[in-house]
């Protein structure tokens, strides 16, 4: 199950955190493996050293999906050097919060330039590689904030809420093309950023999770597998919440 042999797959901000788990993960299954990043190139040189250790194959390609027209033009150089591109997870995106009356509009701005337009950017190159090629996964990377909302982050809720209608709306536009688009809305998940909360209040965090747990890397990777795979082939439109129950 889940065989990715043959395919190629561009994870963005792929060299740490959530994105290196489905990196790591995609590469696992068999394809190979583009890892974007925007800044630290030897953490990205490090995800494929990673995966070149299991026997499996990656590069690394390095562009700021914050600048739409960049994005684009990288992704369909991509898709033409490698010759297709199967999968696009777009994952790349930041978190600037703070409550409304102190939100500058330069973070708005930062926020929908990164976490939507870099995403759409990306998406546009990667379906038209994928009408050629008459099939393809895009997968993108929203947040259970994005449905549930949280104090402190309106604008980055709002922007991850814009990529479930992008998703839904991508979703018919493609069907027809045999180009599935799905979204994963991960919870609260282990990541450097989440690391740097104090114990007492990643104690209070868990206890809102039925399920008790902060989440791991891996098992968002696991769903982000799951969608870029043959087993997904009737699965389009749909959000995917790995988040232990936090939003039902």
């Amino acid at each position: 199950m889940f065989d990715l042999k043959g395919k190629t797959a561009l994870v963005t901000g792929g060299s740490r955190g959530i994105g290196r788990a489905i990196a790591e993960g995609l590469a696992a299954q068999g394809a190979h493996v583009v890892v974007n990043y925007v800044r630290g190139e030897d953490r990205a040189r490090e995800v494929v050293a990673a995966i070149e250790a299991i026997g499996g194959s990656a590069e690394i390609l390095g562009f700021d999906v914050a600048d739409m027209s960049v994005a684009e033009e990288q992704v369909t150089a991509l898709a033409k050097r490698l010759g297709k591109l199967d999968i696009l997870v777009a994952n790349a995106g930041i978190a600037i919060d703070g409550l409304l009356l102190r939100l500058k509009e330069e973070d708005l701005d930062r926020l929908f330039d990164v976490n939507v337009k870099g995403a759409l950017g990306c998406a546009k190159a990667a379906i038209k590689a994928m009408m050629r090629a008459k099939g393809g996964r895009v997968i993108f990377l929203s947040s259970v904030v994005g449905e549930m909302g949280n104090v402190g982050q309106t604008g980055y809720a709002a922007s991850k809420a814009a990529l479930l209608g992008i998703t839904k709306s991508l979703a018919r536009e493609y069907a027809s093309r045999a180009i599935t688009v799905n979204a994963i809305t991960p919870g609260f998940i282990e990541t450097e950023m989440t690391q740097a909360i104090p114990d007492a209040a990643r104690t209070e965090l868990a206890k809102a999770i039925p399920l008790g747990r902060i989440g791991t890397s891996a098992e968002v990777a696991s769903a982000a597998i799951f969608l870029a795979s043959d087993e997904a082939s009737y699965v389009t439109g749909q959000v995917l919440r790995v988040n232990g129950g936090m939003y039902l």
